[in-house]
């Protein structure tokens, strides 16, 4: 019957590997159950102005003070601080923030950062349900708790909650049904247009505008803002650099003399050249707030990264090494990739073309009408165009791995061809930079030197999203799995080659930023100087902060944000939440 409620059950004794449900994911799962999965499951968290503000809120109920005792007297006054229970038989935990009362009747109080709200009953009900269980711990413990009092910090307001048969029923049900989520191992659904979504502060982890964007398309996503805008990679190239915590800020150091400094909280990454290094109490704050450091040689060629205990989500690891086995997903992330590759490869000679065409004869060309150019659009040969967009098709129709490659191969042929006509050639022959194809280890000419060192920091950057969100940047699937090899890493970038790493490359030297004295050449290599490492990392980190409209979403992104966006939908499609990978293409 609709008006049938759910008959409690009673709650069988958890085993000693059964992790203990907190109060505080009870409240969550009330309010969104998605949320609670992702926090308590695969322990995703992200900080908000909202979350910030509460833990400044509750600075002074988290410091213990008083005690609740075990066989109070009677009339004895009880004022406990930070009390921490748990019960075996509820499965649940809990630090209370306040507990008030006389001898065995006491009253929880738990502290709420914003103001009371107009409702009927005085607060909502996940605040609710979580004050409820925690009188449910009390009573566990031999209490008597009929209310609880939520207190309201901005409006310092009381509101008392008692403890009715039908808020029992609901924690009672909303505690096991959280349990039953968890042992079931299958994420809930998005909110759909909730007004809840936009100030979560794990919106930017769930995606759950661009999940039910991507299953049935509908109204545009609302756009994403980062967590933290003003937070930068932090470089360290010198050989001796040292860096060390000096209180709130990041010292570096180069023969015990202090040359820079930046503000922790303002450091994104820390990227280590050479033999520069940091001290165990800089790596130590890293670990703890989460700031990844790259390490790289001195040439810039990317070595590994450290991060502190790693990511949390086992289960997106699971989904991720079970699909890597399987060849038909495989081909079909592969086939996306090298498919928006190429498209990107051909939105950049048409974006760039400065003359200087080599013609590329290709009998296997398949006919393709090409659409009349735009009012100021480059005039790169049509011919050329055409075939690289040939090359799309054909890497998307492809049958096998080694189908795919030879596309790939031969639409980056063409590519590399043509490169050069994309760069500006000087009047003064010392400004100039010749490029006669691609080349490396060890690269042989400036421009192949720029390209190697933007490619070795895309794989940086790769490595780092990939792990923030949980994947292993190692296990790949285009790209096979080597020794000390990212693959993952390699599969994601390559539709960010040409947008990112080639951009670099080409505002660097079309701008005068990189000039062919910053480069030193000995034994048949080519390598950049110190200062001009420095300023094409300056380049490299403006084109990452560079903000693009999403092809898909319609949404502004910095591309440094993107990757962390691309990253996140992979896990989803990974774990069957979207049907296909929506890869990055520009027009």
């Amino acid at each position: 019957m609709p008006d049938q409620r759910e008959l409690p059950l009673a709650f069988p004794e958890i085993s000693p590997e059964t992790p203990f449900i907190p109060v505080r994911m009870v409240n969550e799962f009330v309010y969104c159950p998605r949320l609670a999965y992702l926090e308590w499951v695969q322990g995703e968290f992200a900080h908000s102005a909202d979350t910030v503000d509460g833990g400044i809120k509750h600075k002074r109920v988290d410091k213990p003070s008083g005690a609740l005792p075990e066989a109070p007297e009677e009339e004895e006054r009880i004022h406990a601080r930070s009390v921490s229970l748990s019960s075996t038989r509820l499965g649940i935990t809990a630090k209370l923030d306040l507990v008030e009362g006389e001898g065995t009747r006491v009253t929880p109080v738990d502290y709420k950062r914003g103001k009371r709200p107009h409702v009927a009953a005085g607060a909502y009900d996940p605040e609710r349900v979580q004050v409820c269980a925690q009188g449910l711990l009390l009573r566990e413990h031999g209490y008597e708790c009929d209310e609880a009092v939520i207190y309201f910090v901005a409006s310092k307001e009381r509101v008392r909650v008692p403890f009715d048969d039908a808020l029992l029923e609901q924690t009672v049900s909303a505690i096991q049904s959280l349990r039953g989520l968890g042992a079931g191992g299958q994420i809930p659904p998005p909110l759909e247009d909730s007004p809840k979504c936009p100030r979560c502060s794990l919106v930017g982890i769930c995606l759950p505008d661009e999940v039910r964007f991507l299953n049935q398309p509908g109204p545009e996503p609302r756009p994403l803002f980062p967590a933290v805008q003003d937070a930068t990679p932090l470089y360290v190239q010198s050989p001796k650099g040292y860096v060390r915590k000096d209180g709130e800020r990041f010292s570096i150091e180069v023969e015990k003399q202090a040359v820079a400094s930046a503000r922790i909280g303002e450091v994104s990454q820390i990227a280590v050249f050479g033999y520069a290094s940091l001290t165990a109490g800089a790596l130590h704050e890293c670990f703890r707030r989460g700031i990844p450091v790259s390490w790289h040689s001195y040439g810039g060629w990317f070595v590994g990264h450290t991060v502190g205990t790693g990511h949390h989500n086992v289960e997106t690891r699971t989904d991720q090494y079970r699909a890597s086995f399987e060849p038909r997903i495989g081909l079909g992330l592969a086939r996306g990739w090298v498919a928006a590759k190429i498209a990107n490869c051909r939105t950049m000679l048409r974006r760039n073309w400065r003359g200087g065409a080599q013609g590329w004869d290709d009998p296997d060309d398949e006919p393709f009408e090409q659409a009349p150019a735009t009012p100021g659009e480059s005039t790169a040969p049509e011919d050329l165009m055409i075939a690289l967009k040939n090359d799309g098709g054909r890497a998307m129709r492809a049958q096998s791995f080694d189908e795919l490659l030879g596309y790939e191969g031969t639409a980056a042929g063409r590519y590399f061809q043509n490169f050069s006509s994309m760069l500006r050639q000087g009047v003064d022959a010392e400004m100039s930079f010749d490029f006669m194809g691609r080349n490396r280890r060890p690269p042989k000419d400036p421009v192949n030197a720029l390209l190697s060192f933007a490619y070795s920091m895309l794989t940086r950057e790769w490595t780092i999203a990939l792990s923030a969100v949980g994947l292993d940047p190692y296990r790949g699937f285009y790209h096979k799995p080597r020794f000390a090899r990212p693959a993952l890493a390699l599969d994601m970038m390559e539709p960010f080659r040409p947008l990112v790493a080639d951009s670099a490359v080409l505002t660097a030297i079309n701008n005068g930023e990189v000039r062919p004295t910053d480069f030193v050449r000995a034994a048949g290599a080519c390598n950049m100087s110190d200062s001009g490492r420095k300023r094409f990392i300056a380049v490299f980190e403006r084109r990452m902060e560079q903000e693009v409209t999403h092809p898909i979403f319609r949404y502004r992104i910095s591309y440094r944000r993107l990757f962390e966006v691309q990253a996140r939908l992979l896990t989803r499609h990974l774990a069957g939440e979207i049907p296909e990978y929506p890869n990055f293409v520009t027009r």
